[in-house]
């Protein structure tokens, strides 16, 4: 299954614990998408987020965002895993 990175560019900062909120909504909507949130990463002050997952494609990835919670990324990339 393809591994995605998305970055979410906030407006102004960001709080973790929030982002966990919506990290946790991901993990209770992915299964029905066959989608796993893997990690995410918050940039606080910058209001960036990061977020790695096994998706079967970049808007199944987009999909489960958006009814988990509605913070669709900004951006995504298809990515591999470097040894």
């Amino acid at each position: 299954m393809p591994t995605f990175m998305d970055v979410h560019h906030m407006d102004g900062s960001v709080s973790a614990g929030d982002v966990a909120g919506a990290h946790q909504a991901d993990l209770q909507t992915q299964a029905q998408y066959g989608v796993d949130y893997k990690a995410y990463w918050v940039d606080e002050a910058q209001g960036k987020i990061f977020c790695l997952v096994d998706a079967p494609d970049a808007d199944t990835a987009h999909r489960v965002h958006r009814e988990a919670h509605g913070l669709v990324a900004d951006e995504i990339y298809q990515v591999v895993e470097g040894e």
